[in-house]
C-alpha cells in the first residue's frame, strides 16, 4: 500500500511525495487540461481586440507571479516592480533594435536571446537592491523600492539614446523565433493570434517554474522568513541569501514581463513604467490572492480586463465621461477609484482574494451535500 492513493472521497495519500505533487488530484488534472484546451482555442472564438487584452493579461501575469514570489511568499513588500519591468523592456529593446535607427540598437532579434537578457539584467538589479531588504522591512522597504520607480523614470526620460524622445519613445523588441518574425500576419493566423499563443506558452512555463520553486527548500525558506524572520534565522535560514534570491527571481520575472509587455502595441515611453503600474501589480496579487500562483494569474486577468469594462460605463451611466473635457467624472478616475475600493474590499472581506473564493466554491462542492 506504500505510495498508493486510497480511492474515494476525500482523496487520501500514504506518501509525502504524492501530497506534494504538482497536480495531486484527478480533479486538478482534468481542470488544468480543460483550461489549457479552452485557452488554446480561444483565438478562434474571440475578436483580435479581446485577444490582445488576453495576451497582455498573460504577460502581466508573469510579472504578478514575480511580485508574489517576493511579497507573497518571502514577505518583502516591494513597490518598485515597474522599475524592474522598465529595465527588462529597455534591455530587450536595445538588443533587438535597429543598429542604424535613431536610438541605440544591436539588431539581435532572436526572442530567446533578448528575453533571457532582459530577465537577467533586471534580476541583477534586483540582487543589488536585496541588501536593503536585509536592513529594512515593512513600510521602510516599500518606500525605498518606491523610490526606484521615480529614479528609473528620470533616468530613462533623460537618456534619449536608449529611451528615445520622452513623448515618442522607442520601438518595442522584435519577436523573432528561428529567423521567423511572430509579430506579422501570416497565411493562416493573424499577428495577434500568434502573439497570444506565444504569451500563453511563456506564462505556462513561468507559472510551472514558480510553482516548483515555492514547493522546494528555497520556497519553504521564503515562507519561514515571511512568517517570522527572527525565528527563521534562529533555525538556520540565511536571511541575506534568501532575500537576495527572492528579489533576484522577482526582478527576473518583472524584466521578462517588461520585455514582452509592449510587443503587441510596438512602442513604449518612459512614462509607461510609472507608479500606477506598480500599484496595478500590487492590486493583482491582493485581488487575485497573496502567496498563490493561480491567484496571480486571476488577478492579472481581472485587472487587465477592468479598463475594458469601465470603458463601457459612459454608455450606461451618463455622469461618467470618456474625456476630461466632457464634464463629470472620467473613466480613468473611475478605474483609480475601483482599484482602491477593490483592494480595500478584498483585504477586509476576502484576504485570500479571488483564489480564496475559488477554494471555498471548490470545497463546498467537494463536501456537498454535507455542510462540513
Amino acid at each position: 500500500m506504500t505510495g498508493t492513493r486510497l480511492r474515494g472521497r476525500p482523496e487520501l495519500y500514504t506518501s509525502y511525495k504524492q501530497d506534494m505533487a504538482l497536480l495531486n488530484t484527478s480533479g486538478k488534472r482534468v481542470f488544468v487540461v480543460a483550461l489549457l484546451a479552452v485557452s488554446l482555442v480561444m483565438p478562434f472564438s474571440v475578436d483580435d481586440d479581446i485577444l490582445q487584452l488576453l495576451a497582455t493579461a498573460c504577460v502581466v501575469a508573469i510579472g504578478a507571479i514575480g511580485l508574489n514570489i517576493v511579497t507573497g511568499y518571502a514577505g518583502q513588500v516591494s513597490l518598485g516592480h515597474a522599475f524592474f519591468a522598465a529595465i527588462g523592456a529597455y534591455t530587450a529593446a536595445v538588443l533587438s533594435g535597429d543598429p542604424d535607427g535613431r536610438v541605440l540598437g544591436f539588431g539581435v532579434t532572436e526572442m530567446p536571446v533578448w528575453l533571457l537578457a532582459a530577465g537577467l539584467v533586471a534580476g541583477g538589479f534586483g540582487a543589488l537592491v536585496a541588501p536593503l531588504a536585509v536592513r529594512l522591512r515593512g513600510l521602510y522597504l516599500a518606500i525605498v523600492t518606491l523610490g526606484l520607480v521615480f529614479i528609473g523614470q528620470w533616468v530613462f526620460r533623460e537618456w534619449d539614446e536608449v529611451a528615445g524622445p520622452p513623448d515618442i519613445g522607442r520601438p518595442a523588441p522584435i519577436p523573432t523565433l528561428f529567423g521567423v518574425r511572430i509579430d506579422v500576419d501570416g497565411e493562416f493566423f493573424t499577428r495577434v493570434q500568434k502573439l497570444y499563443w506565444m504569451m500563453l506558452v511563456l506564462l505556462v512555463i513561468f507559472a510551472v517554474l514558480a510553482r516548483n520553486l515555492v514547493r522546494s527548500r528555497t520556497g519553504r525558506a521564503f515562507a519561514a522568513i515571511r512568517d517570522r524572520d527572527i525565528a527563521a534565522a534562529v533555525i538556520g535560514v540565511n536571511l541575506a541569501r534568501y532575500k537576495m534570491i527572492a528579489f533576484a527571481i522577482s526582478s527576473f520575472y518583472a524584466g521578462v514581463a517588461g520585455a514582452l509587455l509592449y510587443v503587441i502595441p510596438q512602442t513604449f515611453t518612459p512614462g509607461n513604467f510609472n507608479l500606477l503600474m506598480s500599484v496595478q501589480f500590487i492590486a493583482m496579487i491582493l485581488i487575485g490572492g497573496v502567496a498563490t500562483i493561480s491567484g496571480s494569474i486571476m488577478g492579472a486577468l481581472f485587472i487587465t480586463l477592468l479598463p475594458r469594462i469601465t470603458s463601457e460605463l459612459p454608455a450606461v451611466l451618463p455622469f461618467i465621461s470618456d474625456s476630461a473635457t466632457g464634464g463629470g467624472i472620467t473613466v480613468v478616475q473611475v478605474e483609480a477609484i475601483l482599484y482602491g475600493l477593490l483592494i480595500i474590499g478584498f483585504l477586509l472581506f476576502e484576504p485570500r482574494g479571488l483564489y480564496g473564493i475559488w477554494v471555498r466554491i471548490r470545497n463546498y462542492w467537494k463536501a456537498w451535500p454535507f455542510s462540513y
